[in-house]
Order: structure tokens, then C-alpha cells, then sequence
């Protein structure tokens, strides 16, 4: 091979200046700002925001921030070097100061408003004005948009101060909640999950916030106490963060003719969308009826994909509403999010939940949410009946797309070719009588075990007489579904490719939060390791660590088996 010209090597980003070189606003400089909106971007208090696409908003710094961690693997996905995170400059702008940065950087960020629907009913008075025109991004900053290796990236700020649309909270996100969404984001991205990422994490060393928690040993549903925790900054990055709660609030607007502009803004935000998350899918060339058409096809494409995965990894977000789904078809908004352990059908992490958002009903919820982003796109399309038939047509065949998708999700975590319905469902009554841990449950059924000998690790209850007796029924008629044709090893090999070992563990969690409020922060690295290999094999230190069924203290404590929201 010839060798490559020395300036098309690659040249890893050190510095700020670096970075200013890949910035390109496409939000900022194709979508209109708020008109009532400041230059400056000091724009804190609580305030109706009746148009445009965004706010300007300067963040507030957090005080004396120190450098907890950054995500390796991420770092060098961008092509930044490791020295960047430890840099003067790395660190003020991602703490939250946005002045003296380098040209073309913008000295403010931007924050974004969105509506809110539960399960397909439309909310407004979440907002303080009872309208709806006060809700979004209250402590989310975005403050870089760059293009790296052709690949666009959105920079944003969890915690970086109050925006018109904090509703009178103070803006910033605790350090547990800080560290909980940092791990769980790259833990997703190696489990093989559409997630949004973590570039790097800051603490306050001096500034502090309280909030409701749980006092040590509480067994209570809600936070007992208030507790003074340290202020953070996480900063998350994806492709862009525009959720289905957007495209809805200027639907609404466009519906109800809120003002003379609301129909243009509604289109241009949906151009925006398919040039942000879809360009390689839909055609610019297109008439605007069709892109929508096709946006709508691969939008539940990519959402039944990851619920999906979600349900093959045990992961249940907990809350989710539609300003919680990602028009990109990701992870998004690790808040009272959970990874199920003990299999329990309706598990549901976060205490004001409900089971309409629990482990096996996020299917459902996800169709209201496609439901909810279909009604926005209809002002769009009055004058095209025919589109209009197409995309309800799109709607209603949510249903027998993720079932087919779930069908052969399940086939693979089983081994099998093809999905078997009875088969499955005997499964799914056995695991909850023998109280399974979801996890451990299907790595060990990737030995292709011939006795339940194997399973009993999994097992929170040892199956006796008649239930023993249908799990060696059931490993029976599953090892005759098996093909036959292949080596055994083989289909144990595909199936731990797709049913990971470690997992997210709240009880192991915990104490890495608990350090770092501490100052020690070697947890959360030695967490973003074994976390960041869930299908290996890792040491036996490792194994006997986290790879093991939850202890019975841990069951029903409070902060460990279920959490509020508070963060």
C-alpha cells in the first residue's frame, strides 16, 4: 500500500483550538432563534417561550470543578487526545464556561423547548403557565455541534444551569445522578444498544445542592430526607437531541395556528430532523410528502430496533414519555432508568412510574410515542390526502413490526431459528415461579445445559418436585428446537453475542457514588472497564465481583431496588 500523504493522516485533537476547527452550528444557523430571546444569553428565569426552534442560554460554571473522568473509549472515537480532558480549556467549557473560547465557538449554548405527552395524552400544565409553553430543556445545555470524521456530534451540558424553562429548579444535577448517567451511557454503547454517549464528567469541589433521598437502610417507596449532595456536570453527545416532545409542541402550534409562523417552524424542524438523523435514508431531492412519508417508515424502524434491545439487554427506562424518545431512534435521558435483575414481568426502577412503563410494557409505550410523532407530522400533510393514508397506514403497522422484531430478538437469545410462542411462554411463567435473574439466567442457558444444574445459579429460589420437574421438561423440548445441523458450540458462541454477562447492578453502583462524594474516584474507572466488556469473559476477581445474584439486604432498599426521580 502506498503510504498515505502526511496531511491526510489523522491528527488527534489536543486543544480547544483543534476542536474550533470541526464546529458547524446547523441548529443555531438554519433554525429560528426565540424573538424574545437575549443576545447575550442570560436568560435564567422562568418564562413563556411562545416561538422559535431555540433559546440562547449562557451556562452557569460550576465552582472549583475538578475532573472526575472521560470515556476512553469515546475519546478516541472522536480522535481526541487523552491529554485534552486534563486541559485548562477542556475543562472550563465542559464545567460550564463559555467564555474566552476560540473562534468560531459561540460564547453561549442553547436550549430547546418541547411538549409533553404520557402515553399519548398531551400534558400543558407541567409548564407554570398552564400552557405548555414553558416546558423543555430546564437544565440541558447544548454548546457545541462539530463534525468529526463526517459524523456529526451534539455537545450538551446535564446540569449546566437554569434556562427559561427550568420552572423555577435550580438548573443543576447532582453528582450520583451525574456519575449513574455517565456509566450507563457508555455501558449501553458496548452492550450494542443506539445510545447517546459520555464524553467527560466535573464535580463541584465547593458549590452544593440538596435533595430529597433516602436515608441509609430505608425500605420506603419515596426519599425520606433531604441530603446535601455536590453539583455536576455530565456532558452527553449524539448525533442531535431532538425528541418526539419537540416535533409535538410545534405540531400543537401548528394545529391550533398558535401564530402566523407555526406551520413553517413545524416543517422546518422535520427538514431539519431528516438532514440531522436521516440523510442517507431520504432523498433531499424528494417532495416534502414523500420525505415524510419515508421518515415516518424508518422512524419506527430504528424505534422498535431499540426497544428491542432494550428488552434483550434487561434495560427499562422508566419513564417514557415522548419528550424522553429521540427522533433518532436511541437511548435517551438516563434518569430513573433501571436494568432488570430479578425477572419480574412489570419491573419498573422508578417509583412514579407506573407499569405502563415498566420492563415488558415499553413496546406499548413506544407506540404511543410513534403514535404522538405521526399526529405532528399531519399539519404538514392536509393537502396530500394520499400521503396522509400512507403514513396512518405507517402508524397502524407499529404493532406487527415490533412483534416481529421482538419474535426474532427472543429466537436469538434462545439459540433458535425460529420462534417458538409456546415454548417462550412457558419460559416466561418458569423464570417469574423460580425467581430468575434475568441475566445470569440466559448466559448460562449460552452453555446449552442438558439439567437445571447449570441454570441454579441464576436461581433466587431452588426449583423442587413439580417445578423442577417442568424446567427439565422445558430444557428438553428447547434442546430439541435447537439445530441440529450445528455444532453446539457454535450456537453457544451467537448466543453470547447477544446475551451479555455483566450488567448494570444498582447495588454495585451505589458505592461508586458514594466514594466519589468521598473523593475517591477509582470505583467509577473500575466500573467503566468491566462495564465496557459485558460479553467477555473477565477475570475471576471480576467474576466473583459482579457477575452474581443480588444480595438479599439489597431488595426493596430505597436508592438500590427502586428511586425517585430526584437528581
Amino acid at each position: 500500500m502506498a503510504n498515505m500523504p502526511l496531511n491526510d493522516v489523522p491528527v488527534a485533537i489536543t486543544n480547544l483550538d483543534e476542536l474550533a476547527k470541526t464546529v458547524d452550528y446547523s441548529l443555531l444557523d438554519h433554525l429560528n432563534c426565540d424573538p424574545q430571546a437575549t443576545e447575550s444569553g442570560d436568560d435564567y428565569e422562568p418564562r413563556q417561550v411562545f416561538s422559535g426552534h431555540y433559546v440562547p442560554v449562557k451556562p452557569t460554571p460550576i465552582a472549583n470543578p475538578k475532573y472526575v473522568a472521560h470515556s476512553e473509549r469515546f475519546f478516541r472515537e472522536l480522535g481526541f487526545d487523552e491529554s485534552l480532558a486534563l486541559t485548562d480549556g477542556f475543562t472550563r467549557l465542559f464545567s460550564g464556561d463559555t467564555s474566552n473560547l476560540p473562534e468560531p465557538m459561540r460564547p453561549f449554548g442553547w436550549a430547546t423547548g418541547y411538549a409533553l405527552s404520557i402515553y399519548g395524552s398531551e400534558y400543558t400544565q407541567q409548564c407554570p403557565f398552564q400552557t405548555g409553553n414553558g416546558y423543555g430543556d430546564g437544565r440541558a445545555i447544548s454548546v457545541l455541534e462539530t463534525v468529526i470524521n463526517n459524523q456529526r456530534w451534539e455537545m450538551q451540558l446535564k446540569g449546566g444551569g437554569p434556562t427559561p424553562y427550568c420552572r423555577g429548579a435550580d438548573g443543576r444535577a447532582v453528582f450520583r445522578s451525574s456519575i449513574r448517567e455517565f456509566l450507563a451511557q457508555e455501558h449501553m454503547n458496548a452492550l450494542g444498544v443506539p445510545t447517546s454517549r459520555s464524553l467527560c464528567l466535573f464535580v463541584s469541589q465547593s458549590e452544593r445542592v440538596n435533595r430529597p433521598w433516602y436515608s441509609a437502610g430505608s425500605n420506603s417507596m419515596d426519599p425520606d430526607m433531604m441530603v446535601s449532595n455536590p453539583v455536576a456536570i455530565s456532558t452527553r453527545v449524539a448525533p442531535s437531541f431532538l425528541r418526539v416532545g419537540q416535533l409535538e409542541l410545534f405540531g400543537r402550534r401548528a394545529r391550533n395556528n398558535d401564530h402566523p409562523k407555526a406551520l413553517e417552524e413545524l416543517e422546518m424542524i422535520v427538514l431539519h430532523l431528516i438532514d440531522r438523523e436521516y440523510k442517507n435514508e431520504i432523498s433531499d431531492d424528494l417532495p416534502i410528502a414523500d420525505k415524510l412519508v419515508l421518515l415516518a417508515v424508518e422512524f419506527r424502524r430504528r424505534l422498535t430496533s431499540l426497544i428491542t434491545h432494550w428488552m434483550r439487554v434487561g434495560y427499562c427506562q422508566g419513564n417514557f414519555n415522548s419528550d424522553n424518545c429521540a427522533c433518532g431512534g436511541y437511548t435517551l435521558d438516563y434518569g430513573p432508568f433501571g436494568f432488570c435483575e430479578l425477572f419480574d414481568p412489570f419491573y419498573q426502577p422508578w417509583t412514579g412510574g407506573g407499569r405502563h412503563f415498566s420492563f415488558l410494557n415499553q413496546a406499548n409505550a413506544a407506540k404511543t410515542n410513534f403514535d404522538m410523532f405521526c399526529t405532528a407530522l399531519r399539519p404538514l400533510l392536509i393537502s396530500s390526502p394520499e400521503a396522509l393514508e400512507k403514513l396512518n397506514e405507517i402508524r397502524l403497522g407499529f404493532p406487527s413490526v415490533m412483534q416481529e422484531q421482538m419474535e426474532q430478538m427472543w429466537a436469538a437469545k434462545l439459540g433458535l431459528e425460529s420462534f417458538d410462542s409456546e415454548l417462550f411462554t412457558q419460559l416466561l411463567q418458569l423464570m417469574v415461579q423460580t425467581s430468575v435473574d434475568y441475566i445470569i439466567f440466559f448466559r448460562e442457558l449460552a452453555e446449552i445445559p442438558d439439567d437445571i444444574s447449570r441454570l441454579a445459579k441464576s436461581f433466587y429460589k431452588t426449583p423442587t418436585g413439580g417445578l423442577s420437574e417442568q424446567w427439565l421438561a422445558w430444557l428438553k423440548k428447547w434442546r430439541n428446537l435447537l439445530n441440529t445441523n450445528e455444532e453446539p458450540k457454535k450456537i453457544s458462541r451467537k448466543m453470547k453475542q447477544v446475551n451479555p454477562k455483566f450488567t448494570w447492578r444498582e447495588w454495585l453502583i451505589v458505592p461508586a457514588y458514594e466514594q466519589a462524594m468521598k473523593g475517591d474516584f477509582a470505583l467509577i474507572h473500575e466500573l467503566l472497564e468491566v462495564l465496557n466488556q459485558p460479553y467477555d469473559e473477565q477475570s475471576e476477581e471480576v467474576e466473583n465481583k459482579y457477575y452474581r445474584l443480588r444480595p438479599q439486604e439489597f431488595f426493596d432498599a430505597g436508592g438500590v431496588s427502586h428511586y425517585s426521580c430526584s437528581s
